[in-house]
């Protein structure tokens, strides 16, 4: 947990920049373009009928209960489903539960006849015995290097492989950009820096500035070094432009790594690899070559690859284990335009249990995510009380393996249980802000699209107005699971909290609480509390409800704004509808 005045709703998942090995789902990365400057917002966004939103609004509103909300939290974050790990028995119970709790508040099975969509998993883990020999140097595992690959094979060899610094590996036509022009891959290696150009030269007009685009996501970077048919990667890492230090990267990238089952369409690195800073420069010198110069030299659009007289070689050894785990999807069929959907999304899943650990040995995952788990359930039945259904059918996901990747939001976007071009919009919630009520409320990415409006007038009731978050470098839009839909070019909103508080009471209680957030990210302590500041989320869930509420009774189908990443995705996805 970062101490600045970032949403305390989101603090902790902006911070979990590696742990989310998140591979492409579509052959082709969304691009990025750079987002509007400001957004001019349009009356026709929102077409409520007439006395409707009022009328058949309210009560449901009003009667969301704190104190079911609060009860499903501390159910969901008690020892009994041992810390939600996927393909455990906690994590069965969990979907269990969750089951019969949308079957309790009236919501129907939401994929055919089932609640359940089984997910696939692949646990690949890299014997943590191997070194990497970069030229003359011999890195140590962990300390100097961290390398895996997401093939399921038990043991692949990169061998005397050719380095290629390609600067920050961007392929971006829509700026005129390659890093990759004139070279072939094939075979070879690319090393490259973190970030897209944009952040160390944020006034310059390029990319998005400071706000990292999917372009700086270490994800991009293997996939697009994939597409360019190289061997293998290595990210240099650099505590600033990725936000995160290498103590993060050496932990998320040992252990057991979940991905899901190979399509065969997508082309995979031999070996994904990251490299500390300071051995980078070792690397460089001895090709008689300035890391710092060359990257300065990358921040231009006529930078040109740049061999390296090194070559790389590594032995990976892994074990492979199959498994399977389900997302839990329940719906609330629309009276009017059924086969349109508003999703709402939450990750039910978090890091189990270690056992063989003296006293407390369970990763409860109170705030991340019971919070969000509950609060669409909570949603769900509050759809119910309505006097007669919404216009749109409403779908709720409880996805799987977020922390190991997105994955289980990945399979969903992958296999939809209804058509993706039928999903008008969609609202994520993570991780929720218990710790002091808000003025404004934080868009994570503002501003993407016109989903964004719907947030806007329900966050009106409570005198609160939408904020983009405070620290847009990190990439948080790309790092939750709305992001596995975006991807695929559907509308999708991720938020809450804020970073203006309502009074001083709130600003004492959260002061209280973000020593608490910050070292229990994560870790054991991660618990239910009763005196957390739990109106705070309620307000955050009233505001989810009355969004997609609005759109559920909307006949709009929201885009992208102009300009943004996956604009040209929904449109093309749409021609075909």
């Amino acid at each position: 947990m970062k101490k600045t005045t970032l949403s305390l709703s989101i603090a902790a998942l902006l911070l979990t920049a590696c742990s989310d090995n998140d591979s492409a789902s579509a052959d082709k990365a969304p691009v990025a373009e750079k987002a509007p400057a400001k957004v001019e917002q349009s009356s026709n966004t929102i077409d409520n009928n007439a006395g409707k939103h009022q009328n058949n609004f309210l009560t449901a509103y009003d009667n969301i209960d704190l104190d079911i909300y609060k009860d499903r939290v501390k159910t969901l974050s008690s020892d009994e489903f041992e810390g939600r790990s996927p393909a455990t028995e906690g994590g069965r119970k969990t979907s269990e539960y969750l089951k019969e709790q949308f079957k309790a508040v009236g919501a129907e099975p939401g994929n055919g006849d089932s609640y359940f969509q089984q997910v696939p998993l692949i646990s690949i883990e890299a014997d943590a015995d191997m070194t990497l020999q970069l030229g003359d140097s011999t890195l140590e595992y962990s300390q100097d290097f961290v390398a895996g690959t997401s093939q399921t094979v038990e043991s692949i060899s990169l061998k005397d492989s050719d380095l290629v610094y390609v600067g920050y590996g961007v392929v971006a036509p829509e700026y005129d950009w390659n890093d990759y022009e004139g070279v072939d891959m094939e075979g070879k290696t690319a090393v490259i820096l973190i970030n897209d150009p944009g952040f160390a030269q944020p006034d310059a007009g390029i990319f998005q500035g400071k706000a990292m685009t999917y372009y700086g996501r270490w994800t991009y970077k293997y996939e697009e070094a994939a597409r360019q048919g190289a061997a293998g990667a290595i990210i240099i890492h650099d505590t600033a432009p990725a936000s995160y230090g290498w103590n993060v990267v050496s932990s998320s990238w040992s252990g057991p790594q979940y991905h899901l089952p190979s399509t065969g369409n997508t082309p995979k690195l031999d070996a994904e690899m990251w490299i500390t800073l300071d051995q980078a420069h070792s690397l460089f010198k001895q090709s008689g070559l300035d890391l710092a110069k060359l990257q300065k030299d990358a921040l231009s659009k006529d930078f040109k690859p740049v061999p390296l007289d090194s070559k790389a070689s590594v032995d990976i050894k892994n074990t492979i284990q199959e498994s399977q785990s389900a997302n839990v999807i329940a719906t609330i069929p629309g009276k009017k335009r059924p086969d349109e959907h508003v999703i709402y999304m939450a990750h039910w899943d978090h890091l189990g249990s270690r056992d063989g650990m003296e006293g407390d040995h369970i990763y409860n995952g109170a705030i991340d995510n019971a919070t969000g788990t509950a609060g669409i359930i909570s949603i769900a039945q509050a759809f119910k009380q309505l006097p007669e259904a919404p216009d749109r059918s409403v779908t709720f996901v409880a996805v799987t393996a977020e922390e190991q990747g997105l994955l289980g939001s990945k399979y969903f976007a992958a296999n939809p249980t209804v058509p993706l071009t039928q999903i008008v919009g969609a609202f994520n919630i993570d991780s929720m802000n218990v710790s002091g009520r808000m003025k404004d409320f934080t868009v994570v990415g503002y501003p993407k699209s016109e989903v964004e409006t719907y947030v806007e007038q329900a966050a009106k009731r409570q005198g609160r107005e939408l904020r983009p978050e405070s620290a847009p470098e990190r990439g948080g839009y790309y790092r939750s699971d709305h992001f596995s839909l975006a991807k695929f070019g559907v509308p999708a909103v991720y938020g809450g909290g804020g970073t203006e508080f309502r009074d001083d009471a709130d600003k004492d209680a959260a002061d209280k609480w973000s020593k608490m957030r910050g070292e229990c990210y994560h870790s054991l302590c991660d618990e239910y509390h009763e005196d957390w500041v739990w109106q705070a989320a309620l307000d955050d869930i009233k505001i989810f409800f009355e969004a997609g509420y609005l759109l559920s009774n909307s006949e709009a189908f929201p885009n992208w704004y102009e300009g943004t990443e996956f604009r040209s995705i929904r449109d093309e996805s749409m021609k075909q509808k």
